[in-house]
């Protein structure tokens, strides 16, 4: 998909939702790669389904000045954020052209695409077939896509035309061992971690080895449990343990 290099398109700044690793509005209009969105006037149908005769009106090409219909952006990040956009929403920028309503705080326009794409962490899939699969469903929309770091830092992860950017996927692998790390920590029993022993209470543990580990429950007694038989509940968000009372 190419925008006509004879207009000159506006550059706004929009958010999207994640749906199937697919780019949708965030009223559910899907966004398919490689083809303009094309805005079109809804206000007859919408008038009819509600009853409302008096909001509908005829059909007409999208935007007009006397309507609200048209793809709508905004002029900067911090008018986006004025408008109060969802903290789940990906933010980014999309060009605007044919038809484009211009208003105080952005645009609606006849036709848009998106012209770059900017993910938090929270939308990087761990696993690595999710991954794969999230990143080429976004790197077939052909446009830049930056990985968010923090303190409002991104650095590229693929470029328009270019492919994948090598600092952005080391940066990327990088996130992912941290967090595997962080979780194998957190699924390590270490000195100090409490478990929940059916039928005995919690017990603090004071020596854990691969096989064994050593717990102390609050009435001094020290108990002895096969490392097999303590396991992380994950709904309970504890450690438990069922072994046969002291």
């Amino acid at each position: 998909m190419k925008i006509p290099d004879y207009i000159s398109p506006v550059i706004g700044h929009r958010v999207w939702r994640l749906d199937s690793n697919r780019l949708k509005s965030l009223n559910g209009e899907p966004w398919s790669p490689g083809k303009p969105l094309a805005a079109g006037c809804r206000a007859a149908s919408y008038g009819a389904i509600v009853g409302r005769s008096g909001a509908a009106h005829d059909a007409h090409d999208a935007p007009q000045l006397a309507c609200t219909c048209g793809v709508y952006a905004a002029r900067s990040p911090e008018h986006l954020r004025s408008m109060g956009c969802p903290t789940y929403a990906i933010r980014g920028e999309v060009y605007l052209w044919g038809t484009v309503v211009e208003h105080e705080l952005g645009w609606r326009a006849q036709f848009a695409y998106p012209k770059s794409l900017f993910l938090p962490p929270f939308l990087i899939p761990t696993g690595a077939k999710a991954l794969e699969a999230r990143l080429g469903a976004l790197a077939a929309y052909d446009m830049d896509i930056f990985l968010i770091v923090g303190c409002g830092q991104s650095i590229p992860l693929c470029r328009k035309g270019l492919g994948y950017d090598a600092a952005g996927i080391d940066c990327l692998i990088g996130m992912c061992k941290e967090y595997y790390d962080r979780r194998r920590q957190e699924r390590t029993l270490s000195k100090g971690d409490r478990v929940a022993v059916l039928g005995c209470g919690i017990a603090v543990v004071e020596h854990a080895v691969e096989t064994e580990v050593e717990a102390l429950l609050g009435n001094k007694t020290i108990l002895r449990m096969r490392r097999k038989d303590i396991a992380w509940n994950q709904q309970n968000m504890r450690w438990e343990a069922e072994v046969a009372a002291p």
